[in-house]
C-alpha cells in the first residue's frame, strides 16, 4: 500500500511545521520516514512538505516490511536510517513494539541524527498540538531549563491529591525537547518539554489525565475514574484504581523487569499550545504540568547508567510546581516568562 495521493488539507499547517519548524529540513539532508497504514495520511503529508523543499526521502510502511506488532524493526528500515541526516516515526505504537523503536533510536543517538517522534500520531494533534507557536515554546523551555538546573529539588501537587517531591541529582543532565529538534537530541511531535532522571523521588501522584504507551489507548482519559500511585525512594510502591483492570494491567507492565517500576523520567510540560488532557499520551504529556514516567531512562541523554525494556508516563491535571522555593506554575498556568 503506498501513500494515499490525496490527504486533507488541514493537515498541512502541522506538517510544515514539522518539517520546516522543528526539524529545519533543508534540500541538502536525506530524510527517512517511518510510517504504518493506520498513519498514512499525516504520513503524506509530511511527504508533500518533503517534496516541496526538493529534499531526497524514503518512506517505509511497516505493515509492508514484517508483520506487527514487530518485535525487531525491519533490518531494511534500520540500513535505510544509517544513511540519513534526519528522521521521523509517524506510526501507531502496539504492544511489544517497545524493543522495536529502541533499535531505531539507538542508530539516531549512534549517528546524531535529527528525529521526530511521532509515536501515536492523530489527526487531532496534528490539527493542534502540532499547530503550536514553538518558537513561542522553544523560548519558554529555555528559561525553564536555566532554573530547573540550578534547583535542588521539585515539588509538585493538584487538587486532586498530587503531592510529590523529587530530589535532583547533579549526575544527571536536564534536557529541552521543545519541539524544536537538534542533532544532539531527538524530540517527540508534538514537543514541549524540559525532563531529567531524578534521583530520588517520593510521594503521591494521582493521574486523572492518562497513562503512557498501549494503555493510553485502551483506557483514555482518566479525569473520571483516576489511577492513584505511591512512590516510595524512586520505586511504585502502590498502585489503586476504581477501574480494577487497569490497576492490575499498570501494576504488571511496571513489573515486567527490575527497572520497570522505577521513576527514570521527571519532567514538565511547556507547550504552551496545548490546554487539557485528549486521551493521546503523545500530545497529553506536553500539557503545562509535572509528569513522571517509569521504566527506561534514556541514559544516553541524562547520564543515568542503568536501564529497562519499559518505559511509561503518567499525567496529572492542574499543578502547582516548585522549583526549591520558587513557584513557576499555579492551577497549570505558568508564572515564570521567557
Amino acid at each position: 500500500m503506498p501513500l494515499p495521493l490525496h490527504f486533507d488539507p488541514a493537515l498541512s499547517q502541522g506538517a510544515r511545521n514539522a518539517v520546516r519548524t522543528c526539524l529545519r529540513i533543508e534540500a541538502s539532508h536525506r530524510v527517512t520516514v517511518i510510517t504504518d497504514h493506520e498513519s498514512a495520511e499525516i504520513a503524506a503529508a509530511i511527504a508533500a512538505e518533503l517534496t516541496a523543499i526538493d529534499v531526497d526521502f524514503r518512506v517505509w510502511i511497516l505493515e509492508e516490511e514484517g508483520a506487527r506488532p514487530l518485535i525487531d524493526m525491519p533490518p531494511v528500515v534500520l540500513n535505510d536510517l544509517e544513511t540519513a541526516d534526519v528522521s521521523i516515526f509517524c506510526a501507531q505504537a502496539q504492544i511489544g513494539e517497545l524493543r522495536s523503536r529502541m533499535q531505531m533510536t539507538e542508530i539516531v543517538n549512534r549517528r546524531f541524527i535529527k528525529h521526530a517522534h511521532m509515536v501515536n500520531i492523530t489527526k487531532e494533534i496534528m490539527l493542534h498540538g502540532m499547530r503550536a507557536d514553538y518558537d513561542a515554546v522553544d523560548r519558554l523551555s529555555l528559561k525553564l531549563l536555566e532554573m530547573a538546573t540550578k534547583a535542588r529539588q521539585v515539588t509538585a501537587t493538584t487538587p486532586a491529591g498530587t503531592r510529590i517531591v523529587a530530589d535532583l541529582s547533579p549526575g544527571y543532565q536536564w534536557l529541552k525537547t521543545s519541539g524544536i529538534i537538534s542533532a544532539k537530541t531527538w524530540g517527540n511531535l508534538p514537543g514541549g518539554e524540559v525532563w531529567t532522571t531524578p534521583g530520588e523521588v517520593n510521594g503521591v501522584y494521582v493521574v486523572d489525565g492518562v497513562v503512557g504507551d498501549y494503555l493510553c489507548a485502551k483506557y483514555g482519559d482518566l479525569q473520571a475514574t483516576p489511577l492513584t500511585i505511591t512512590v516510595v525512594a524512586t520505586r511504585l510502591h502502590s498502585v489503586s484504581c476504581a477501574n480494577k483492570e487497569l490497576e492490575r494491567e499498570f501494576w504488571e507492565y511496571t513489573h515486567t523487569d527490575e527497572n520497570s517500576d522505577r521513576v527514570g523520567e521527571f519532567a514538565i510540560g511547556t507547550n504552551i499550545g496545548v490546554h487539557d488532557v485528549i486521551g493521546n499520551i503523545l500530545q497529553d504529556e506536553k500539557l503545562p504540568g509535572m509528569h513522571i514516567a517509569f521504566g527506561h531512562p534514556y541514559g544516553d541523554h541524562t547520564g543515568a547508567q542503568w536501564t529497562s525494556k519499559t518505559h511509561i508516563d503518567v499525567v496529572g491535571r492542574k499543578f502547582d510546581i516548585w522549583l526549591d522555593d520558587i513557584q513557576i506554575m499555579r492551577a497549570g498556568e505558568f508564572l515564570v516568562t521567557a
